[in-house]
């Protein structure tokens, strides 16, 4: 069993509403990557870009995504983690797949979506979390607004990392800083961030800051430029400090309604 795992945080600009485009984009990304990358971390609805007309996506981009996912994961032999819009049933999702190197995936539905932009009302909120296993590690992937609510994220699972997937715009960026630090001192586990960059169809721009925190809130990796910032997660650094700080052991118990 691996005590290290090494991810690849690809910040990047998306083309919009673009799906065929973001994918020959993160194509040559993920094939510029580092031979010994484990796992590779997309942003935010990265086929598309933040839109709340899922309507303008056809149907059939979801499917077509998540197999270019199983591609690039069995060619590359990495895992890829990123969120998409996705159709299904008359109704839209906000939705991340976790997708292994055999190409096997999970998934996990928004839970927080995002009514300032009114998310809400045209994606479906999902209402379950996601614990992947990985190389002897344990992840839980969330999606941007979720960063907000600690609660949802507490480490009740005894997981090694969160991973946070975003679009989370320039005007609250210090937000972002905070809570990804915050997320990881709490929990006593890796806070993964990554954002994209650049200004989108609407105007709303994105400085990255994608970054790396480890179990005690120090900063292993940032980046405000566009591309790609490797991090290592250790899995013998959460192990000694939570055997030797115990703090997990005195969290409180709580149920979700």
């Amino acid at each position: 069993m691996s005590t290290t795992l090494k991810l690849a945080l690809v910040q990047s600009s998306l083309h919009w509403e673009n799906p065929e485009a973001n994918r020959k984009m993160f194509s040559e990304k993920i094939n510029s990557l580092s031979e010994d990358t484990q796992m590779v971390v997309l942003p935010e609805m990265f086929s598309t870009g933040f839109t709340m007309s899922p309507q303008n996506i056809k149907e059939s981009e979801g499917p077509k995504t998540v197999k270019w996912m199983q591609k690039m994961a069995t060619d590359c032999g990495v895992a890829l983690v990123g969120s998409i819009v996705f159709s299904e049933n008359g109704k839209n999702y906000n939705r991340l797949y976790f997708v292994h190197p055999d190409g096997t995936f999970q998934q996990y539905d928004k839970k927080h979506t995002f009514t300032l932009a009114g998310e809400d009302a045209v994606y479906t909120s999902g209402n379950s979390k996601l614990i992947v296993e990985y190389e002897g590690f344990r992840l839980c992937p969330l999606i941007c607004y979720d960063l907000r609510f600690p609660v949802w994220a507490r480490n009740v699972e005894d997981y090694d990392a969160l991973i946070y997937v975003a679009n989370w715009p320039k005007p609250r960026i210090d937000a972002w800083n905070t809570l990804l630090k915050a997320r990881a001192i709490e929990n006593m586990a890796y806070s993964v961030g990554v954002n994209c960059i650049g200004e989108d169809a609407l105007g709303y721009k994105y400085p990255g800051h994608s970054a790396v925190y480890d179990a005690l809130g120090n900063q292993v990796v940032f980046s405000n430029e566009e591309g790609i910032c490797y991090a290592v997660l250790d899995k013998e650094h959460i192990d000694f400090n939570r055997n030797k700080l115990k703090f997990l052991q005195d969290r409180d118990e709580f149920s979700l309604k």
